[in-house]
């Protein structure tokens, strides 16, 4: 019987344990054999998505051009599970290689002449940091509100909106602190009042935090997301949610927008399929939508829905940090974070160090994966972690601070 049909539905419990109940599903990443706390940066894919690899690999091979049937129905499928996770039957989804492509898309289609303003945040991650301060050295004006304190974020983005902003944009939860922005419905609400547009950046809540468009008043924003991190999808599954009524003529616009009115008469003026199509791309890899299905059918299969991986997720956080405050470290040399409580936050745990790279180096050497920003080392576990590889990881910090410090 082969590990597909052997998967079953699992309890929290089963995954606190050792061995933790889903660790042998993933067992081309070791995850048992090694201390991964890298689940906010990416986590580890499931061994059903080298099946979906190979499948894809194996259609291109049988099928050649007709292999494209084939990957739009799994690109549909991907569109689909996406929305589900969103609990967003009303708005559309398009796919993206990467976040990039699409908040470019979503920037062209914005009336910048008109209104020249964009309003964001100083803590949102590179993709949008990167693109919106050039945008400014190219003659936007790009108004950074400051992310802390997070408590009242949203009135204070919501006060900056005017009748010369395009858009807001602003992460659900922050790249750096972990901290979860609430009240995102009243800056959606302030932007509809003036006729602006808000994008939010679902990257580090999905499948670890609450998302959801209805819940959140959000059916007529902008929601950029992927895989990478808390899905376990892999590279090349992003997506673009926007309303259904939207209406909007992305400048930069792939050939697939296009795709049901080409063998049509030329237009006088560029037309945008309907649907999902208007934010569409152009010819991609299929791949990562074939490992997305396979990956997406076993979260389902194992009953890993997002309120049981923000349970999960939820006890992890309160693990690390409980440990973490046993070792009783001197706070001048690593403390974290007290401000707001563990339900606040997303899914890694911050630490504040001024030498949290080095940290992070010597976790290496012993064997835990982690990362670092500036002053800040970053814990992120994920479901296939027992406590007693946090634990163990835990323990090991202790020892590379008081080796750095001895």
């Amino acid at each position: 019987m082969t590990a597909r049909h052997q998967v079953s539905r699992v309890e929290p419990q089963q995954l606190y344990a050792s061995p933790n109940a889903l660790a042998p599903h993933y067992s081309r990443f070791r995850v048992a054999e090694r201390l991964l706390l890298t689940g906010h940066s990416h986590q580890a894919w499931p061994d059903c998505g080298f099946r979906g690899q190979v499948r894809a690999w194996e259609d291109a091979a049988e099928h050649l051009d007709g292999k494209w049937e084939r990957a739009f129905a799994k690109a549909s499928r991907v569109r689909a599970a996406w929305k589900r996770l969103l609990d967003d039957p009303e708005g559309h989804v398009a796919l993206g290689a990467n976040t990039h492509e699409l908040v470019v898309q979503f920037l062209s289609a914005l009336p910048l002449r008109r209104r020249p303003v964009i309003v964001t945040t100083d803590g949102e991650f590179h993709t949008l940091r990167r693109q919106l301060d050039r945008l400014g050295e190219a003659g936007l004006e790009i108004r950074k509100i400051a992310s802390h304190p997070i408590t009242d974020l949203a009135a204070r983005l919501a006060a900056s909106v005017d009748d010369r902003t395009a858009a807001i944009a602003v992460s659900a939860v922050m790249f750096r602190s972990g901290r979860i922005v609430p009240e995102l419905g009243d800056v959606a609400a302030a932007c509809e009042q003036v006729g602006a547009q808000l994008l939010v950046d679902a990257y580090h809540a999905l499948n670890v935090v609450p998302f959801s468009v209805r819940e959140l008043g959000l059916e007529r924003a902008f929601v950029v997301g992927g895989g990478y991190k808390y899905c376990q999808l892999g590279e090349g599954n992003c997506f673009l949610r926007f309303p259904s009524e939207c209406r909007l003529r992305p400048v930069v616009t792939g050939w697939f927008s296009e795709f049901a009115s080409l063998a049509k008469d030329p237009h006088e003026e560029v037309v945008y399929g309907e649907g999902a199509a208007r934010f569409a791309g152009a010819t991609y890899d299929p791949t990562s939508h074939y490992r997305a299905v396979e990956v997406f059918e076993f979260f389902d299969r194992t009953g890993l829905d997002p309120a049981t991986l923000r349970r999960v997720s939820q006890h992890q956080m309160r693990l690390l940090a409980d440990r973490f405050d046993a070792l009783d470290l001197d706070p001048e040399l690593v403390g974290r974070d007290r401000d707001l409580p563990i339900e606040q936050i997303g899914g890694f745990l911050c630490l504040r160090s001024p030498q949290a790279a080095r940290i992070s180096a010597g976790l290496l050497q012993r064997g835990v994966s982690t990362d670092s920003r500036d002053s800040i080392l970053r814990l992120g576990p994920a479901p296939y972690l027992s406590d007693d590889q946090i634990g163990a990881a835990i323990a090991a910090l202790g020892e590379v601070v008081r080796e750095l410090h001895s």
